[in-house]
């Protein structure tokens, strides 16, 4: 197994960041009704995290309406810890009819209401960043700070000043994800990962996405990413596969790891 040498942030008392990846599952239904639904199967299957995508929430700017939503997937989630993330559609994410602005004060009301357990943003707002870590800690929910790109693979030095930034910003978990257009590109993410977890004292989950970056996603932990991300009934960015098959591969590298 990898040796560890970032900070392990615990949540609901799952270990993100330790010898085992979590497994994060995205729930991406257009109403409350499919939402709950969607968690419900979900949850059957095991994942160590439900990411909550509400940029697919069909009544994204109606905050009470997401709030009680919120409350409604924590209460069938259990002590799963939930993850909320919106991201707009450059991000890669839904097309929403928020502005930056009212995404930030979404985020802001999320975290008052202490019904999630973590939240991402980009690092591209640097601004909105530090106001909203500041919320985000006062409240006691965990931050992840997030680099997309989904043109193209960065060169190694530049994927590692990505998770340092996210670092020096205060995230409480540094995340990149980047298109490969070659496999030499997962060769690329793999050692910036690998770079990065020698450097940082948090965790950090990296992924190369589509067709071509499955395998990070399946052994991105053996270089350092603590949690990948898989299908429970439905993807949220390209190349997550569903989590079954996800969990018996990972099951099956270390098996033979162990017993060689």
């Amino acid at each position: 197994m990898m040796n560890i040498s970032q900070k392990i942030v615990s949540v609901r008392g799952k270990q993100i960041g330790g010898e085992q990846p979590c497994i994060c599952t995205p729930v991406v239904g257009a109403s409350m009704e499919q939402i709950l639904l969607e968690t419900e199967e979900i949850c059957r299957k095991g994942p160590d995290i439900i990411e909550w995508r509400a940029d697919f929430f069909k009544d994204i700017c109606d905050t009470q309406k997401v709030l009680e939503t919120a409350l409604a997937i924590r209460k069938i989630a259990g002590e799963i810890p939930i993850l909320f993330t919106v991201r707009s559609e450059k991000e890669g994410g839904n097309p929403i009819p928020l502005t930056e602005t009212k995404k930030i004060q979404l985020l802001i009301e999320v975290c008052k209401s202490q019904v999630v357990d973590m939240i991402d943003y980009e690092l591209l707002y640097e601004k909105e960043l530090v106001s909203l870590r500041q919320v985000s800690k006062e409240y006691g929910i965990r931050m992840i700070m997030s680099y997309h790109n989904f043109s193209f693979t960065p060169q190694k030095e530049e994927i590692v000043q990505k998770m340092l930034k996210a670092e020096s910003y205060g995230a409480d978990i540094a995340k990149v994800a980047v298109m490969p257009t070659s496999p030499q590109d997962l060769l690329v993410l793999f050692h910036a990962t690998q770079e990065a977890r020698s450097q940082l004292s948090i965790p950090l989950i990296t992924m190369s996405m589509g067709g071509l970056g499955v395998i990070t996603r399946l052994a991105g932990w053996m270089f350092g990413s603590a949690v990948t991300f898989a299908v429970g009934q439905n993807s949220s960015a390209p190349g997550q596969i569903p989590i079954e098959d996800l969990k018996d591969a990972i099951r099956i590298v270390q098996k033979y790891m162990l017993s060689s």
